[in-house]
């Protein structure tokens, strides 16, 4: 089955992942709307129109977005307001636009670094995943809305993630940091979280290639700061790219680990950033394009899998991975290899999708 057979099957059987507002959506809307705009192809647009028509009320309320708490993750899905916005001119999305926005502005931030709070559930706590779910958005905004008056406020939470949660010796950073240092998962000087799990550096560097993506001339000294972190951290994970197929493993830096495996949905979001990074003009075409291109070539040849039954599924997603709270999910080693393996997860297809977008671009100049 060809990659695009797979994803317009998946996409026609697709059922919301969750009765509310949510992130994991808001993968599959983006990764169509990045398809749509490679391709062209109506499919991509029309289910991104017809999931928004849905949720989003005429009057642009979201009358299933979880209010019980400021959760970062919710934040994610709004990108594609902006995409409904500019294809219809409804104004119900603009209102929602405004809505995401104002949750944003409310949303808690840590006392010391001034950076959003994950989730209420985790207050004083940064997470890697957090800035891909919250940063694009709020760039966006302010690159259309907003009068580029808060991308200051975009950077500077980029570069604290930098100060407090990068480690040095492997060149990689900590999935999470808990600023009041109560956590039973964080170190007790440093904040951070023991380990470096891969799709965290996937949504870390998808959320700085994308910001980067939606900036402009004006901004040269916030786009040279942003572009140097990505730099950054592409050179730090591709040190650890799995030199026959271009894939990365679960826990990053332990290869050597007998239960570690190559995962899909990290693997596709560094060749996402990369491939993207490459053609926007943040990477050297000629230096990095490879290392996506090969990345995302293998996750077809050893992840898309038919089975006997002729169905195609892709494979070896880790379903979930957090920390906390409390006692619970205590970032060792050990825990982010006993999280399950799944396949078809949104979290998975979603980042694959758009790096099949960026391969497609790639392939057209090549």
């Amino acid at each position: 089955m060809s990659t695009s057979t797979y994803v317009q099957n998946f996409l026609e059987n697709y059922k919301p992942y969750k009765t509310y507002w949510n992130y994991e959506d808001g993968c599959i809307l983006i990764g169509c709307i990045d398809l749509y705009n490679t391709t062209g192809e109506a499919v991509y647009r029309d289910f991104v129109l017809n999931y928004l028509q849905t949720y989003v009320s005429p009057n642009g309320d979201i009358p299933n977005y979880e209010m019980r708490q400021y959760n970062i993750d919710s934040i994610n899905a709004g990108k594609a307001l902006f995409f409904g916005y500019e294809q219809t001119g409804d104004e119900r999305y603009k209102t929602a636009i405004e809505f995401h926005m104002k949750r944003l502005n409310e949303h808690p931030r840590c006392k010391i670094s001034g950076n959003f709070w994950h989730k209420t559930l985790y207050p004083e706590q940064i997470w890697l995943d957090g800035l891909y779910m919250a940063q694009p958005f709020y760039m966006e905004y302010e690159m259309k809305f907003g009068g580029m008056a808060k991308v200051s406020d975009i950077v500077a939470q980029f570069e604290n993630v930098r100060l407090v949660m990068y480690c040095e010796e492997k060149a990689l950073s900590y999935h999470a940091y808990d600023e009041a240092r109560v956590q039973p998962w964080a170190d007790k000087e440093s904040g951070c979280s023991p380990n470096f799990w891969l799709r965290s550096m996937g949504w870390y560097l998808m959320a700085l290639v994308d910001c980067i993506g939606l900036m402009n001339e004006q901004l040269f000294e916030h786009y040279k700061a942003l572009e140097a972190l990505f730099k950054e951290a592409i050179r730090g994970i591709l040190a650890y790219q799995d030199k026959d197929t271009g894939l990365f493993y679960q826990v990053i830096d332990h290869a050597e680990n007998q239960d570690n495996y190559l995962e899909t949905s990290g693997s596709a979001m560094i060749a996402y950033a990369l491939l993207k990074g490459a053609r926007i003009g943040a990477l050297s075409h000629e230096r990095y394009a490879s290392a996506g291109i090969k990345a995302f070539e293998s996750l077809v040849s050893e992840k898309l899998i038919t089975n006997e039954e002729g169905e195609t599924h892709l494979t070896d997603i880790c379903w979930v991975a957090g920390l906390g709270p409390g006692e619970k999910r205590d970032g060792s080693v050990a825990y982010y290899l006993s999280e399950p393996k799944v396949s078809d997860d949104s979290k998975g297809v979603g980042p694959f999708m758009m790096a099949y977008a960026e391969w497609l671009m790639q392939k057209k100049t090549r």
